[in-house]
């Protein structure tokens, strides 16, 4: 059923906006008076190219849906679920509250879908850019299960840690960025303008200048006359990484430089480890086998080098061995991980131990980070007056050297 965007007027005269689906603009326009609205403007939504073919399977153009927004109506969807709704009321409820547009088209459609006889998860599966694998395949197990208020709850509070973990990274690595930004900033406008300007009064100076002033003066000078180069080296090499990432073997030999950088490795680890457990945990808790779970799971990690060594494990766990024993030896599974697999696995609790596996590397990387964020802000600060402390040096020495001179 095609989608119209629509401006009406209520009752009293306030302007409305939004979707509504209708099988033409009439029906539209006579669905909105039954509500009480008199629309002024309707368009029909722009549709995916999987609908105007009308075809279950196809490319999802919605893409751009912030993962919070599908966070938070996941969780709405969960509680009008629980509360007793169905389904197809639930969404009419949640898509005029909706704050993003692309996604109020998503669900009108994912609505429309349910009313014509679908399931919910092949609704979201027509949408895989904003339901991946991972969201349609709980889904699914919620629906045969009969427990899809539970499985929504467990989505929204899986969405809801990732998103916890990333703003807690974002913000901890935001002050020390910003220093080096305006660091890098500051010196630049110290050598392109202030360092020409003050250093013309050495033109006539009789004498060798000290050797931090030529220093000085000559990456002064270097700027000047080359900064385009460096714009161009900047774009060329964003161009070039760009390009490397979006091929499989390139975005394979980044994953490798990464996991080789001592620092960064153990952060890349930690947190892989903690998404691959507690996305293992919800999907197996929600009644999905362990071999396609840990299908899904791969994606999770966002590297190639460990997702290689998740899909040898899964491929090994179909010939019989568990799954400790299939991810002993993998690169970025850690013995200690390995080893409450094996417990949880002997005691029946794996899914119980999948989430104590996520909770100690979750807060292991967030105590790394802090870690490092104590000890980069003052770098940056000490970079900042090393940096600041040789252009003022290097400018003091002559001056004081022609005083003397003059004394």
């Amino acid at each position: 059923m095609p989608v119209y965007e629509y401006s009406a007027l209520d009752a009293k005269g306030r302007r409305r906006s939004g979707i509504v689906d209708a099988v033409s603009p009439v029906a539209a326009r006579q669905k909105l008076r039954e509500k009480g609205e008199f629309p002024t403007h309707i368009s029909e939504a722009a549709q995916s190219a999987d609908t105007k073919a009308g075809q279950g399977l196809s490319v999802n153009v919605w893409g751009g849906v912030r993962a919070s927004h599908v966070s938070i109506m996941t969780r709405q969807l969960s509680t009008l679920v629980g509360a007793g709704l169905p389904l197809v009321t639930a969404l009419e409820t949640i898509i005029p509250n909706t704050p993003q547009a692309k996604l109020k088209r998503v669900l009108a459609q994912v609505k429309d879908s349910i009313v014509e006889g679908g399931s919910m998860a092949q609704a979201l599966a027509a949408h895989p850019k904003i339901f991946p694998p991972l969201y349609v395949n709980m889904v699914r197990a919620g629906e045969a299960s009969g427990a899809l208020e539970v499985v929504l709850g467990r989505l929204a509070e899986l969405y809801e840690r990732q998103q916890e973990s990333r703003s807690k990274v974002t913000t901890a690595l935001f002050y020390p960025f910003i220093m080096l930004f305006l660091g890098a900033g500051m010196m630049i406008f110290l050598l392109m303008v202030i360092v020409p300007s003050v250093t013309e009064v050495f033109a006539d100076y009789g004498r060798a200048l000290p050797l931090p002033t030529r220093a000085l003066l000559s990456a002064s000078d270097f700027l000047k006359a080359w900064w385009w180069v460096g714009l161009i080296a900047l774009a060329a090499g964003a161009i070039s990484f760009s390009r490397i990432s979006s091929t499989q073997k390139g975005r394979l030999g980044l994953d490798r430089m990464i996991l080789r950088i001592p620092l960064v490795r153990g952060l890349a680890v930690k947190f892989a480890l903690a998404r691959f457990s507690r996305t293992l945990a919800s999907l197996l808790q929600n009644g999905v086998a362990l071999v396609p779970a840990m299908e899904i799971v791969k994606a999770v990690v966002e590297n190639q080098v460990l997702a290689q060594g998740i899909e040898d494990a899964a491929e090994q766990i179909s010939q019989g061995s568990s799954l400790a024993q299939s991810l002993t030896g993998k690169p970025g599974f850690l013995p200690v991980a390995v080893q409450m697999m094996d417990v949880g696995e002997h005691s029946g609790e794996l899914e119980a131990m999948l989430d104590k596996v996520a909770d100690l590397y979750q807060r292991e990387a967030q105590n790394a980070v802090d870690r490092m964020t104590t000890f980069l802000e003052p770098m940056m600060i000490i970079l900042m007056a090393f940096g600041v402390g040789f252009v003022v040096l290097s400018i003091l020495l002559p001056i004081v050297d022609m005083s003397s001179l003059v004394i």
